[in-house]
């Protein structure tokens, strides 16, 4: 296991001269030694490529990668010792699920009695110890997949284990059974894991901490619930939640919040740093906007457009202004029809407000 430490940036264009060019913009971040980190973002962000030169699959085109203080950016992943476990499953057909698990251990001349006992432990931990002498060729996708993540996780040497989008192949209904089967497994083993995906869930169960990124940039590593309560990139507050915050055009005048027609008391511990930014983006969750008392200085009139019947919740959508309003309430609340006026409370301990994409300080 390795603490690593990235200070790179790269470019697949020879001479790059503007942020578009990157895969991965100037970045400086660390993943502890035994930490278990998602990263996390849409199809293009640079989460795949941050991973590869983590791996040394790729060489950064600037920078440095260190493993525990010691300069790897150029060795290879084998020198690296590192583990990694793509997206389709990388398994010999021809050989039991058993010699599929011990082939990186012997290619290491591991003990054979090592071997059995390590084979044993991992294969039990995925669930397939009454599978261990049966072929990888007549197994489902979904079975080899498991192989391939049980050959990663079966060596107790490496520096990391890398994951890049792993449960593509696995069918919905063991995602979640294998999602919390690697968090069991990362406690009991305490590897340095890291894993990329663009599934939210994913991210937020497996990971103690997440890295979510966007057009080359990290712009948010925090747990769940600091990247749920206190987005830092209005990215975040729309990539993570479902539906993701609701973000209306604002300002400020002489002691209240404009948006739209509405004018909303503003929060007196932020009046000062919102007076200053002038313009910037109100943004609140649909699960905190909250139904409110006719005239409420801190909520705004709205009508309606249309409601929704989730089961477990109402999905109220209207609008401030041109900016459309999600509203996510509980199924006890009086909920009214399409085209009727409510009045919802936007201001609020849980309100984040935004300059130029970032969380106002």
């Amino acid at each position: 296991m390795a603490r690593i430490d990235l200070d790179l940036a790269h470019a697949y264009k020879p001479h790059p001269t503007q942020d578009s060019d990157y895969a991965l913009l100037p970045l400086k971040m660390s993943f502890r030694d035994g930490g278990a980190y998602a990263l996390l973002g849409p199809s293009g962000c640079g989460k795949t490529t941050m991973l590869n030169i983590i791996s040394g699959l790729v060489t950064p085109s600037q920078g440095t990668v260190t493993f525990d203080g010691r300069d790897v950016t150029r060795m290879s992943p084998q020198e690296r010792n590192i583990a990694q476990v793509f997206q389709f499953p990388v398994i010999y057909d021809t050989m039991t699920v058993a010699e599929n698990l011990a082939f990186p251990l012997r290619n290491r001349k591991v003990p054979a009695e090592r071997i059995r006992q390590r084979v044993g432990a991992i294969a039990e931990m995925l669930e397939m110890s009454g599978q261990l002498n049966q072929r990888a060729a007549g197994l489902s996708a979904d079975a080899k997949q498991k192989i391939s993540l049980g050959r990663g996780l079966v060596r107790e040497d490496v520096s990391a284990v890398l994951f890049d989008e792993p449960l593509t192949v696995i069918d919905p209904h063991l995602k979640w059974q294998l999602r919390r089967k690697l968090k069991q497994i990362h406690h009991e083993l305490k590897l340095t894991l890291i894993y990329v995906t663009h599934d939210q869930v994913e991210a937020l169960t497996f990971a103690d901490e997440v890295v979510v990124m966007t057009r080359g940039r990290a712009v948010q590593v925090g747990t769940a619930d600091q990247l749920f309560e206190r987005p830092q990139h209005t990215f975040v507050g729309h990539f993570i939640g479902s539906p993701g915050m609701n973000f209306l055009q604002a300002r400020y005048d002489d002691g209240q919040l404009v948006v739209g027609d509405c004018r909303l008391a503003a929060p007196h511990d932020k009046a000062e740093a919102l007076r200053r930014a002038g313009e910037f983006v109100l943004g609140v969750r649909p699960e905190y906007v909250e139904p409110a008392p006719e005239g409420h200085p801190e909520a705004a009139a709205v009508r309606i457009e249309q409601v929704q019947d989730i089961g477990t919740y109402w999905m109220l959508t209207s609008r401030v202004g041109q900016a459309v309003l999600k509203a996510r309430l509980s199924p006890e609340a009086r909920v009214p029809a399409a085209g009727e006026t409510m009045w919802l409370r936007l201001v609020g301990p849980h309100t984040c407000y935004y300059k130029n994409e970032e969380l106002l300080a």
